[in-house]
């Protein structure tokens, strides 16, 4: 990886290595976005010389201690999951088994991921209560009205009360984040995202335009929008006869879109395929023109990143931290309405003879390159300033997830 010399250089002046503890409830067999991260950003730091743990609850029969790929350490702890893929919050109950692991592996800091993982609350809690340093990471919006905001709130302003560093993926999240908690805004970071482009590629033939095919692929929640798609997607194969749907994922709301396809006889035009493991996303992606997100609440949304990546074009409700993902020419934006998303999937369908797939790969990944030259000379000159721990923490994470987008988004195509 390309900041791989620089972090080693970096951190490690005198030699030493970080022990990382990862912990949330979410990890692999389980897939979405929070998942893959941990996973990559595990990766990435293994690449880096230093050792990472992960750290979540059991699933299924995968209880114990696993190894996957480069030798990452997995923790399953004899847990089960009660709602939503989430354990049993027990505050203390947990404790034994988080000092087990920290002593045995040696851990100098925990990483705990998502707001709704109890399983990250009380590790952070634990970890700090030892005198360990402690980062969280956000990947989700939460509002302030509804009863499981407030409570989830309150939550999260007991747990980052004594943390030494906030993650979020966008300035949105910050802000929000900040609101939520009440943590000072110079304990958080934006650190965007980022996409493997090299995992996804677009198709080596451009696709014929004569059948236009519009991919969704998300867990089929209410808040990512299943109950818009039920609305969207009828009318959309209305207006135009020659488009047909993609859709990808599992959920609850898995039902209300069959029961759409059966009500408007539209089982030839909306493909249901059911969960799509991770190293399936491309070869789904490369077989539509357009991407929809229909998300009413998304902090940063990296299926878009991949999407683009793969040279779709991209529909998404104007919700959250979306608006900062790509440029303009890239995306277009709609209110979570469904005439608005209906219009917003003609704007696209009208676009399309002047998408080039080939182009968009290409300045994703040139704008990935670009970073290691603009960006990394700007913190190097800031390190004398910034506090060791800063350093560490903050300084790794902005480079082996993403590029800070106010630098490279708004470069034009003439630029590649």
């Amino acid at each position: 990886m390309w900041a791989a010399a620089v972090f080693s250089d970096i951190m490690d002046e005198q030699g030493t290595k970080h022990r990382i503890l990862m912990v949330s409830d979410f990890f692999f067999p389980n897939f979405g976005g929070v998942e893959s991260h941990i996973y990559y950003l595990s990766q990435c730091l293994l690449k880096l010389g230093h050792k990472v743990v992960v750290m979540t609850h059991a699933y299924g029969n995968r209880s114990g201690v696993r190894y996957v790929t480069n030798g990452l350490k997995v923790y399953y702890v004899p847990w089960r999951p009660f709602l939503m893929q989430n354990t049993l919050p027990t505050l203390f109950l947990t404790f034994p088994i988080v000092r087990t692991i920290i002593v045995r592996e040696k851990i100098y800091v925990v990483h705990g991921h998502q707001a709704f993982s109890t399983l990250c609350h009380e590790a952070l809690m634990h970890a700090r209560t030892m005198g360990y340093k402690v980062v969280f990471t956000d990947h989700s919006l939460y509002g302030f009205a509804d009863a499981g905001s407030i409570h989830m709130n309150k939550v999260l302003q007991f747990t980052l009360a004594d943390i030494d560093q906030a993650i979020c993926v966008s300035h949105t999240s910050k802000e929000n984040t900040v609101l939520r908690s009440g943590i000072s805004p110079e304990k958080v970071f934006m650190v965007p995202n980022a996409v493997d482009t090299a995992m996804f590629t677009p198709s080596p033939k451009r696709l014929s335009c004569d059948e236009i095919v519009i991919v969704v692929i998300s867990r089929l929640v209410y808040r990512k929008g299943a109950d818009l798609l039920v609305e969207v997607i009828p009318e959309v194969c209305r207006l135009f006869p020659k488009v047909r749907f993609i859709v990808g994922g599992d959920g609850p709301k898995r039902v209300r879109l069959e029961e759409m396809r059966e009500k408007f006889s539209l089982q030839d035009r909306v493909e249901m395929l059911g969960a799509v493991p991770h190293a399936q996303v491309r070869s789904v992606l490369i077989s539509g023109h357009i991407f929809l997100n229909s998300s009413l609440t998304e902090a940063f949304c990296i299926a878009i990143l991949e999407a683009a990546s793969c040279g779709l074009l991209t529909v998404s409700t104007r919700v959250g931290g979306v608006p900062e993902v790509l440029p303009d020419d890239m995306i277009v934006l709609a209110e979570p309405a469904p005439g608005d998303m209906v219009r917003a999937a003609k704007k696209a369908i009208d676009m399309l003879p002047g998408i080039d797939p080939q182009i968009m790969h290409l300045r994703i990944s040139y704008l990935r390159i670009l970073g290691s030259k603009t960006v990394l000379p700007s913190y190097d000159h800031q390190l004398p300033t910034m506090a060791p721990f800063r350093i560490h923490t903050a300084f790794v994470l902005i480079h082996i997830q993403g590029i800070p987008q106010h630098f490279l988004w708004k470069l034009p195509v003439s630029e590649l």
